[in-house]
């Protein structure tokens, strides 16, 4: 496969937020993509936590107005751009005061507000795939780094498998030794069924409460690969994995290469 094209979904970028190891490969991945000549997309929350004048956040007028419906209540979307200096690439941030505080906390919003999770999921999710798709733009590669961008393979392949921006791309899902703070509302396959995600694909979650390990496991049906970022990823998470192509990545900057050939090879 020959990969001109990258779309990263994040949960999280260091140094927006305190550096662990879902914020570093947040940022490593596109880095390294970026430096090997490879376009790229990157999205990540607009957490309270970071401060618009100091890292020069700024409104993208021509992708924000838009509104996304979630438990037939709007929402809008704001999104904003900064330049992360220190690693050359652009990060969009998808911010809606209903979700993501409008003024500086000091711990991130899932774990302040976990009661909201479900649905900041969905918001964060669905307003990648509407801003790609208002921006035209056809990933090759469309990796989900953290829990956050775990219902983005369901949307991607049960909702828009037949949009030209990501019908023929690949869906790749990193995995960490990570946990939801606390289970997503048993509601949310009611509010993705109004959404219009078909109610066969939902019967795994229907009036579920989700944990880590079920959330990643239903994601991972529509998954294309995985990489194993760290050691000591939930073992049912791996065995939902297991017939899913697999790069193990416990390295840094200078092993990006390897991600690249992965991408390649799918």
């Amino acid at each position: 496969m020959d990969v001109k094209k990258v779309l990263f979904i994040s949960q999280e970028i260091a140094p927006y937020v305190p550096e662990r190891r879902v914020s570093q490969i947040g940022r490593l991945f596109p880095q390294g993509i970026k430096e090997q000549g490879i376009e790229e997309r990157t999205f990540m929350p607009k957490y309270g936590m970071i401060a618009e004048r100091s890292n020069q956040l700024h409104e993208m007028i021509r992708l924000s107005g838009m509104n996304v419906i979630i438990d037939d209540t709007d929402h809008p979307l704001i999104i904003k751009v900064a330049t992360l200096q220190q690693a050359h690439f652009q990060v969009y941030f998808i911010y809606n005061e209903d979700y993501f505080a409008s003024s500086r906390i000091d711990e991130l919003e899932m774990n302040c507000s976990p009661e909201d999770n479900d649905e900041r999921s969905m918001f964060f999710v669905r307003a990648v795939i509407e801003s790609i798709r208002k921006m035209r733009w056809v990933p090759d590669i469309i990796q989900c780094t953290g829990w956050i961008s775990a219902l983005a393979p369901v949307y991607i392949r049960a909702l828009y498998g037949d949009d030209p921006s990501f019908r023929d791309a690949k869906i790749v899902t990193a995995l960490f030794d990570e946990q939801i703070p606390g289970p997503l509302d048993e509601r949310l396959s009611e509010k993705m069924r109004m959404d219009g995600i078909p109610k066969n694909a939902l019967k795994p979650i229907t009036g579920k409460e989700l944990d880590y390990e079920s959330l990643m496991a239903f994601s991972l049906k529509y998954a294309d690969a995985v990489i194993q970022c760290e050691p000591g990823v939930n073992e049912k998470v791996l065995e939902a994995a297991a017939s899913l192509p697999k790069l193990d990545f416990f390295g840094g900057e200078d092993d990006v290469n390897r991600v690249k050939d992965f991408y390649a090879s799918l």
